[in-house]
């Protein structure tokens, strides 16, 4: 891929936002801290282009805890515009004060060393700003409390799967696909990856090579932006139009198929809106509290 093509520019920071029967951190700003805030290291960082990046950080003291792929935890950075800690302030006020946001572990659990975050940088966002200004060895915070739903558990093992990631929505598929591979959990698994442009597949090459090898993983990317010209063969478009059913079918091979398939979507709320009012159309049902048993998952993104 040539990465000389602008970047996508999202309307917000890349938090995960809650939803009925999902728990979140969200954004906290204003939250106070004692003492030395932060409690982790950046140990690596891969640029992918200049507006994203995938983050790996590491615990100070601790091993990665426990989690589902498909969670997320909440990193921190010193707010710069804070005013100093006041030591007559009552006690919740006298820390220093984070800027936080919540997510999505791109990792594998097996992974003790570090947690690894798959995220874009936003031209007002306060979080990303301080972000990217640092390198390896830069300490930061970490919540040691991993949260969300998100996740492959309650989903019968053996089903067609259908992974639906706009922007960074990929980090979290990522996090499944490298757990539960070669394990049973899926009879075919298809990656929908819908970017912008074709630099904003920051999964590309891996996920190629996979698809490549694993005749279970079927791999499609799509852009919306990418110019005429550009060298690009792959597909052109908006996600929900290649959850199609007949187009679906002809590109993948597998059957929208409510009696067989879950779908799991991750991203912009529009794209999922959208994917779950055409998928409704097809039979396929919402899980959430009142339908536990629904083959629609999703987590929205800002």
């Amino acid at each position: 891929m040539e990465p000389h093509y602008s970047p996508a520019k999202p309307k917000a920071e890349g938090k995960i936002v809650p939803r009925p029967g999902h728990s979140s951190s969200g954004k906290l700003d204003g939250d106070m801290t004692q003492g030395n805030p932060y409690n982790a290291t950046l140990i690596e960082r891969e640029d992918i282009n200049e507006a994203l990046a995938i983050f790996k950080v590491r615990f100070d003291s601790d091993e990665a805890p426990d989690f589902e792929p498909g969670q997320f935890t909440t990193l921190g950075l010193i707010d710069p515009d804070a005013p100093p800690p006041n030591p007559n302030s009552p006690a919740r006020r006298k820390g220093t004060r984070l800027i936080r946001r919540a997510y999505s572990i791109a990792s594998s659990p097996g992974i003790k060393s570090h947690l690894a975050f798959y995220v874009v940088h936003v031209d007002d966002g306060k979080f990303t700003h301080l972000l990217w200004k640092l390198k390896p060895g830069d300490p930061i915070f970490m919540d040691h409390k991993i949260k969300g739903t998100f996740t492959l558990d309650g989903i019968p093992d053996g089903m067609d799967l259908v992974m639906v990631g706009t922007g960074t929505g990929m980090g979290p598929f990522w996090s499944m696909l490298n757990t539960y591979r070669n394990t049973g959990k899926w009879r075919r698994l298809v990656l929908l990856d819908g970017c912008r442009y074709i630099q904003d597949l920051g999964y590309y090459d891996q996920l190629t090579k996979i698809a490549d090898e694993d005749g279970s993983v079927i791999y499609l990317p799509t852009v919306t932006r990418e110019p005429g010209d550009a060298p690009w063969t792959g597909q052109r478009g908006r996600v929900h139009g290649i959850l199609e059913p007949e187009q679906f079918n002809k590109l993948t091979g597998v059957t929208l198929d409510p009696k067989r398939c879950h779908v799991l979507l991750c991203g912009s709320p529009q794209m999922i809106d959208q994917a779950s009012e055409n998928l409704h159309k097809l039979g396929f049902v919402t899980q959430d509290r009142d339908r536990p048993d629904g083959n629609i998952h999703f987590e929205r993104y800002w």
